[in-house]
């Protein structure tokens, strides 16, 4: 006789949970529609209100429902920006602690922004432009106060990756930026690079209004190289102090 398999003990929470989903992909609860109340809920699983509670706070975590005080909670629209939301605190802790992993998304975020200089070359369009130079004068204006400073270098970043007119790009430019920004902040307090960062946007988004694709990535990847570089020199700084 073979070994038999101790049979798995299951809080009610996670049974609630998974009826839920269940309801949810398949489409008996369709995106923007407001699920069962906790009472109707209650009676339908024959449950207390602690395991309804918590199986919403999972999927509410999860992004998949809408928690609103004072409403039944909803499934949430699909969107990508959502999900990349979702992760954010996951992630910020996981740079913090992880040295690694934050050169790791330096690189691939250069090697993306990149990419979107140089769509942004082919695609331009004198709205585009219009608005970058917009941007760029505005951060110029800022240049003595670093958090507003960093804050309109992440929307240049994000109207670069706007021209795609995918929505996919606008919405990891502007999450690795934010992810990226905490550790950045201090840089740029600290070492006075304002107006070279400026004066490099600038050449981004001169080779954009040129159509110089090659250009454009060039000037974004010479630009992320050397804030990369300035980091890594600011660190060596703060542990020598």
């Amino acid at each position: 006789m073979s070994e038999l398999i101790p049979i798995e003990r299951r809080k009610l929470s996670d049974s609630v949970q998974e009826r839920l989903l269940a309801m949810i992909q398949n489409g008996q609860i369709a995106p923007g529609e407001f699920l069962p109340s906790e009472r109707e809920l209650m009676s339908s699983f024959a449950v207390g209100r602690p395991a309804i509670r918590e199986a919403l706070q999972n999927l509410h975590r999860m992004g998949l429902i809408e928690i609103r005080h004072g409403e039944r909670a909803r499934v949430a629209v699909p969107s990508f920006a959502r999900l990349v939301d979702q992760m954010s605190d996951t992630v910020r802790h996981l740079l913090t602690h992880s040295p690694a992993s934050l050169e790791h998304l330096k690189e691939a975020r250069a090697t993306f922004e990149m990419e979107m200089a140089r769509i942004a070359a082919r695609r331009r369009k004198d709205a585009d432009l219009k608005r970058l130079r917009t941007i760029l004068a505005t951060q110029a204006e800022f240049s003595d106060d670093a958090l507003k400073f960093l804050e309109w270098d992440g929307k240049l970043h994000r109207e670069i990756a706007a021209i795609s007119a995918n929505p996919i790009f606008v919405s990891v430019s502007e999450s690795m930026f934010r992810w990226l920004s905490h550790f950045h902040v201090e840089l740029v307090r600290s070492l006075g690079e304002e107006k070279m960062t400026i004066a490099e946007h600038k050449q981004v988004v001169d080779a954009i209004a040129k159509g110089d694709a090659d250009g454009a990535a060039k000037a974004m990847g010479d630009h992320l190289t050397r804030a990369n570089r300035l980091y890594r020199q600011g660190k060596k700084k703060d542990k020598a102090g």
